[in-house]
């Protein structure tokens, strides 16, 4: 199967990877200054043009990277959630970003468990961790609902330059849990 036509679908949410048609909705997420707090801050649109090629390219590099989140009601782009591991990472990523007006849906963890599978099964990852702001109180909330804990902390490379706590979990308690 060619890597763009991979869908993963959950009850509410389709995961795909991004495509052009994506950007518009991409770009209103990266200039919104709630949704950006913890990515790095505010995109101009032709910023947020390169993070979603950055995306896209990680897609044909690597084989994996980030998936657009469908909502299967409204047909609506509402984030991207998926494995990450960008060059000077600390450690193989399923991160999540959904649009703030779909927060507090459950949409994050639910996307994020049919993510952390297909990294565990067709990617053979045999830990996930997710990179997260010490002030992010949302996002360990997340990690905590899919058995997520505190692993150590890390700083991201440049340009981020920014500390974190690596929260994840092996292959093995994953399945355990499951």
């Amino acid at each position: 199967m060619d890597t763009f036509e991979l869908r993963l679908e959950t009850e509410r949410l389709l995961l795909r990877p991004p495509t052009a048609a994506d950007f518009g909705a991409f770009a209103d997420f990266c200039a919104d200054p709630l949704a950006m707090r913890h990515l790095g801050g505010v995109q101009p649109p032709p910023v947020a043009w390169r993070s979603l090629a950055m995306l896209t390219g990680s897609w044909q590099l690597l084989g994996y990277s980030m998936f657009s989140v469908i909502e299967k009601d409204s047909g609506r782009w509402v984030g991207r959630v998926g494995p990450w591991q960008p060059h000077g990472w600390p450690g193989p990523e399923v991160g999540w970003s959904i649009v703030p007006d779909r927060w507090g849906r459950g949409y994050a963890p639910e996307a994020a468990r049919a993510a952390i599978d297909w990294a565990f099964d067709t990617l053979g990852w045999q830990e996930v961790i997710h990179t997260i702001a010490p002030d992010n109180h949302g996002s360990q909330a997340v990690a905590r609902k899919l058995g997520s804990r505190v692993l150590r902390a890390a700083r991201l490379p440049a340009p981020l330059d920014e500390d974190v706590e690596v929260w994840g979990q092996s292959r093995q308690a994953w399945r355990a849990a499951s």
